[in-house]
């Protein structure tokens, strides 16, 4: 790795969690440098713009998550655990154990909605990938007999993003981290449901 790589990557490492909890208009060039400890010069000579780092920052929180999930999930042997492991790694946003300010998925979302389209069109990407991969085991589970026949991947795997996102937002706006763990033990019945 280059020294000019390990910068960019120094950068992205320091400033993801500012721009996670901060949003992407909320970051200042000076939370940057205050975050890096490096001159304006030095970001922009890494990068062209506050774009960029933002762009970056949001893969570098994504792939945070991504690689939590995919562990956590290849612990497990049925579908229905696989399905039920966010809840597990959700949870450790609303307890702060899993990354500054939250779910990125969400706090991207609603920041760059109306504002920045390519840092939206980053979220949709990963909202939809996210989707994918859900009704992908959803599928798997209905033709390894796990999960009955009739149940519609898509239609399950869009239920299960709108609870846990619905299920942070709620239990962060109103701080009350009950309201996350009924939210979940809904989800739970309804994954149970399936099969």
């Amino acid at each position: 790795m280059t020294k000019a790589e390990k910068t960019r990557n120094f950068i992205v490492e320091k400033t993801a969690p500012i721009f996670n909890m901060k949003g992407y208009a909320g970051t200042s060039l000076n939370d940057i440098t205050a975050a890096t400890g490096l001159t304006k010069g030095s970001i922009y000579g890494n990068f062209a713009n506050k774009d960029e780092v933002a762009l970056a920052a949001f893969d570098y929180n994504l792939k945070n998550v991504s690689s939590r999930i995919d562990a956590e999930m290849s612990r497990q042997d049925s579908i229905k655990d696989k399905l039920l492991v966010y809840i597990n790694i959700y949870q450790k946003f609303i307890d702060g154990s899993a990354s500054e300010g939250g779910c990125p998925v969400l706090n991207t979302a609603i920041d760059a909605d109306d504002t920045h389209p390519e840092l939206r069109g980053k979220v949709l990407k990963a909202v939809l990938n996210w989707k994918n991969k859900i009704a992908k085991l959803v599928e798997l589970g209905i033709a390894n007999k796990e999960l009955n026949a009739d149940n519609n991947p898509e239609q399950i795997a869009l239920t299960i993003i709108a609870m846990v996102e619905g299920g942070i937002m709620i239990s962060k706006l109103t701080a009350n981290t009950e309201y996350w763990s009924l939210i979940m033990d809904s989800l739970k019945k309804y994954v149970d449901g399936l099969g």
